[in-house]
């Protein structure tokens, strides 16, 4: 019996991708929906093996999808909502050329709507894995709750983002489950540590929004995105809360508007402008203390001791770390960012407030002597309180990144702060500059070096003026006395030390490189190209380093020549 003869690319590498303009035709949806729905659902292009075989013979460069994917897609319920919005929309306008308003009317009451509670559920099956992936999330949703009102973005996003994410800083005030915070041009950063998973987000700085141009950001594109991650967050907050027994969405205990408040502004508007401020607790629904303490198993599988003395290090400083600013009553002047530092001084236990004319929720006037510490971003102050310490905002920072109180004397007004260095560096990534302030950071035995050096360096030029002093008042042997003293020496027994033997640095150079070519010829070649690709990362990485040290040592011996030169010109000043 003769077997059929098998087409070509109907198996294997040609028959598990499909290019996009066959899956819109089987998805029958046009691209704008098809880009959308891929979004929602989490489908990505793919990159296949043997590109030709995947094209089925053609040699350009298409777009590629898995057709398991697209085969997915057909049995989503959110295909046919997408078709109904088609039509709704089709039938409003038809009714908007014909002026008919009852139509009109009805059909936008009837209006269908996207209901992404599945699309969540079916892509995060676990409360852990939504965590796991709440950092893009939260990022996009602060970017989005700073934007206006703008025509190609619904009206009520960015007011939802906005409620979202407040809502989330409220609970990680609750929770004190921040870690680590850095601020940068871009913005800031924040790291908190929620059912020990680690979320990093950035919140970008407030200022005047400025309109770009639609050519270079798709803000449609990124609007798609944010009505995904909008739903997540509603769905991560609503466990939060309930996880620290409170209510949900916030209240406030005990908390009412005055008379005058009353007539301006009726109640929910009030809640919405305290929840914004955070500059209060929430009301919970039990008095039980829900807040867990880590306690490490001392019988655990760890076979390295020390890892566990480390566990318990890291535990008992995250446990100071997080009553921090307890018992500090700390006023922001009005230059002061609020948010972010009501945010941060809030969450390790400090209590904050402002001028309240400048904004809702102050709890104490300026005037108030029991305020400890008054953060100011200005060159000098008028009036100022002896009972207080004015700070820059830097202390903020650079005392939570340390754990521990800073000395407030390197933040005082005018003076030059310290470098403010980021603390989300990797230690194990050693193909990075890093400065060596930030090495002290994580050493302390390389901040004393750093200190002696500068000391050694100042008083380098008196030392080497007394020891020319001391050489010249040394007295002379006289010629008997060393006959004497060579005589002793011969008459000693000594012991003659072997010659150890000298290794050619040259030639052990020489044999490592050899040794490595080897060993690079075994490199298989489906691998030579990854091999390659890793090898000129690395050199760009070690150019990099050493431009940055260059640039480093060339400003080191700048401020040490203008040192140098101020001292001249001041001794000129005192001789004159």
């Amino acid at each position: 019996m003769v077997s059929k003869r098998k087409k070509k690319f109907t198996s294997g590498e040609g028959s598990k991708f499909i290019t996009r303009r066959a899956a819109l035709r089987k998805l029958q949806v046009s691209l704008r929906e098809f880009r959308r729905l891929c979004i929602l659902k989490g489908i990505y292009p793919r990159e296949p093996r043997n590109r030709k075989k995947a094209q089925k013979g053609d040699t350009g460069i298409k777009t590629l999808y898995n057709l398991k994917d697209i085969q997915f897609l057909l049995h989503e319920p959110i295909v046919w909502k997408l078709r109904d919005i088609k039509t709704s929309s089709r039938k409003i306008a038809k009714a908007r050329a014909l002026k008919d308003y009852e139509k009109i009317h009805k059909f936008n009451n009837s209006y269908p709507t996207l209901k992404l509670d599945h699309i969540v559920k079916e892509r995060y099956p676990t409360f852990i894995d939504a965590l796991r992936d709440l950092d893009d999330c939260l990022t996009l949703c602060f970017l989005f709750s700073t934007f206006p009102s703008m025509p190609h973005i619904p009206r009520d996003q960015s007011a939802l983002c906005q409620r979202l994410t407040t809502e989330f800083m409220h609970y990680v005030i609750e929770a004190r489950a921040l870690r680590k915070v850095f601020v940068s041009i871009k913005g800031y950063y924040y790291q908190a540590e929620i059912k020990g998973q680690t979320v990093t987000w950035i919140v970008p700085h407030h200022f005047s929004f400025e309109p770009q141009n639609r050519a270079e950001v798709d803000f449609k594109l990124m609007s798609i995105f944010v009505e995904f991650y909008t739903v997540l967050l509603g769905f991560v907050n609503f466990r939060l809360y309930h996880s620290l027994n409170l209510y949900y969405p916030p209240k406030f205990p005990g908390i009412s508007p005055n008379n005058i408040e009353k007539q301006l502004v009726d109640e929910d508007v009030f809640v919405s402008e305290r929840v914004s401020a955070l500059n209060f607790n929430i009301a919970k629904t039990s008095i039980d203390n829900v807040e867990e303490e880590v306690e490490i198993d001392e019988f655990s599988n760890e076979e390295d001791p020390e890892k566990l003395v480390e566990a318990k290090k890291e535990a008992e400083s995250i446990k100071s770390l997080k009553s921090l600013f307890k018992g500090l009553k700390i006023f922001l002047n009005r230059e002061i960012p609020r948010e972010p530092l009501v945010f941060m001084i809030r969450c390790f236990g400090g209590e904050v407030s402002w001028d309240k004319l400048l904004f809702v929720g102050a709890t104490f006037d300026e005037n108030d002597e029991s305020i400890t510490h008054q953060i100011v971003d200005r060159p000098s102050m008028n009036k100022q309180y002896i009972s207080r310490y004015y700070v820059q905002p830097q202390w903020i920072f650079d005392s939570i990144n340390s754990r521990e109180l800073m000395p407030v004397n390197k933040y005082f007004i005018g003076e030059v702060l310290p470098p403010h260095l980021s603390p989300f560096s990797n230690k194990g990534y050693n193909d990075i500059y890093i400065p060596p302030e930030e090495k002290a950071l994580y050493d302390p035995s390389l901040l004393e070096a750093m200190h002696k050096k500068d000391e050694e360096a100042n008083s380098s030029s008196s030392e080497d003026e007394n020891d020319v002093e001391k050489t010249t008042e040394q007295p002379s042997l006289n010629h008997e006395d060393q006959g004497v003293q060579e005589d002793t020496k011969q008459n000693k027994l000594s012991v003659t030390p072997g010659q150890v033997y000298r290794e050619d640095p040259m030639k052990k150079n020489k044999d490592e490189r050899q040794e490595y070519r080897l060993r690079e010829k075994m490199v298989k070649n489906k691998h030579r190209r990854l091999y390659k690709s890793m090898m000129e990362g690395k050199r760009e990485r070690k150019k990099e380093i050493w431009l940055l040290r260059k640039k480093r040592r060339l400003h080191e011996e700048k401020v040490t020549n203008e040192k140098k030169e101020a001292k001249k010109l001041k001794k000129k000043g005192v001789t004159n």
